[in-house]
């Protein structure tokens, strides 16, 4: 912590990107937000919680509470909305964050665009002036569950994509496991409450394309050291972050499976990685699913 405040920069992860001269570097939680008008948390799924009762017992007058976290909490099988809700007041304004952005990109500059969706627009819509650029552009939902759902989601397809890519089985492949992707996607999301049109929008399709083709995604690259041969571990460690759809597999398949959801990619990955398959046996297996309406 001290070396990111005295470089101005993240220099493990983003060594091209200086700060904003706004932005000051602490390791005290409760000095950041103590007079914070909004705060952002961005955590991996498992740490979500945690920070959340920190950031109650730290305390502070902030206007509101948004997050870019993705998946279900493995424990509970919440959402992170409602993990929010498990944790601080009801009156607290509250947003996710999410959307096909690349954090080298914005970094860069490069156009982006993404989704922020809170169950109030005048929340929404403060957030989204305030993080607008001339390169970034904010769009608002009010569908927190089925912007949460794709985030959740999108990693475990993005490491089947990285399986397939890395077998080498090409663009229809890909393209397939994509398209049934996004439904199985949808059919989840439809059953936690979402609303459809979510899914053909950036915090669905938008996300789930970016992260399953281009390999900058942790989890698509961890998908193809899985299909060069390395072990889940060597895999996961090789990446050096966390490979949020390793645990999003587990999650999301105790999810449907409460809800009776069938999602068949999802556990052929959930097999890889948990189970040992080998990744051409969830490949056929796949394939050899009885013949039925695309739904």
């Amino acid at each position: 912590m001290a070396r990111m405040a005295a470089a101005r920069r993240n220099d493990k992860y983003l060594p091209d990107v200086p700060f904003p001269a706004g932005i000051a570097v602490t390791a005290d939680l409760a000095a950041a937000v103590r007079t914070a008008q909004d705060v952002l948390l961005v955590v991996p799924s498992r740490a979500f919680r945690s920070m959340l009762e920190a950031l109650s017992r730290a305390g502070g007058t902030w206007r509101g509470l948004a997050w870019a976290t993705k998946g279900f909490e493995l424990e509970t099988g919440l959402l992170p909305h409602q993990a929010v809700a498990a944790v601080m007041s009801a009156d607290l304004p509250t947003a996710v964050l999410a959307g096909p952005t690349f954090a080298s990109e914005v970094g860069a500059g490069l156009p982006s665009a993404m989704t922020i969706a809170s169950h109030s627009d005048e929340y929404a819509l403060h957030l989204a002036e305030a993080i607008t650029t001339e390169s970034f552009r904010a769009y608002t939902s009010t569908d927190i569950v089925g912007v949460e759902v794709g985030g959740a989601t999108k990693n475990v397809f993005a490491i089947g994509a990285g399986l397939s890519d890395g077998l080498g089985f090409g663009a229809n492949t890909r393209i397939a496991l994509l398209t049934r992707g996004l439904a199985e996607m949808t059919r989840l999301g439809l059953a936690l409450g979402a609303r459809k049109d979510t899914f053909m929008g950036l915090a669905g399709m938008g996300d789930l394309v970016l992260t399953c083709t281009d390999d900058q995604s942790r989890n698509r690259r961890f998908g193809l050291a899985l299909a060069a041969g390395k072990s889940v571990e060597e895999a996961r460690r090789d990446i050096g972050q966390v490979v949020e759809g390793y645990y999003g597999a587990e999650s999301v398949r105790l999810v449907a499976g409460r809800l009776g959801v069938d999602m068949p990619i999802v556990e052929q990955i959930y097999r890889v990685l948990y189970e040992g398959l080998a990744p051409k046996d969830a490949v056929a297996a796949l394939m050899r699913r009885p013949i039925m309406a695309e739904l």
